[in-house]
């Protein structure tokens, strides 16, 4: 009887191959498969709608805030651009000062064969905790010039310190 020789194929016709699994797209070679098939045409679809209408999202807006403690005040600062203060509330509740409001601009154009109106929409709410010895009814509140100014009087508490010497170590 002959010898015939058996050697491992890592390759050929009888290999493991994904595609029995998950056969692949008929245009497979022509386009990429299904799904880079799909992607293609959604990013065709976004450029040529891109500058067909505006789209804007909704505006989110939280004022910036400045908080710092001064000769025996706690004072807090919000930008507010363009507010008035019937748009503005200023609170105190359960140890925390409440300051909220919304926005409201109306952009209004109007050309010879055009008319474009805008509105801009925002409401926030910011809660900043007060000391504990903040005198609650003391607050005053500002608003100049788009910046609110709250002043809370906190007494003057010197917390007791001790200094720790410091001590060199021998080695």
């Amino acid at each position: 009887m002959p010898e015939v020789k058996v050697e491992k194929e890592t390759g050929g016709p009888l290999a493991h191959r994904p595609e029995t699994y998950f056969p692949a797209f008929p245009f497979g070679s022509i386009f990429g498969g299904p799904f880079r098939l799909m992607k293609r045409l959604t990013d065709e679809m976004d450029r040529t709608f891109a500058n067909f209408a505006p789209v804007t999202e909704p505006e989110l807006w939280a004022p910036p805030l400045e908080v710092k403690h001064k000769e025996g005040n706690f004072i807090v600062r919000a930008e507010l651009p363009g507010l008035t203060k019937e748009e503005v509330k200023v609170e105190v509740l359960e140890n925390a000062l409440v300051i909220e409001g919304e926005r409201k601009r109306e952009k209004e154009e109007k050309g010879e064969e055009y008319y474009r109106c805008e509105r801009y929409y925002g409401g926030f709410y910011r809660s900043i905790p007060l000391p504990k010895d903040a005198k609650i009814e003391e607050i005053k509140a500002e608003l100049t010039n788009g910046v609110l100014e709250v002043v809370i009087p906190v007494l003057e508490n010197k917390p007791a310190m001790k200094q720790i010497p410091i001590t060199t170590g021998a080695k």
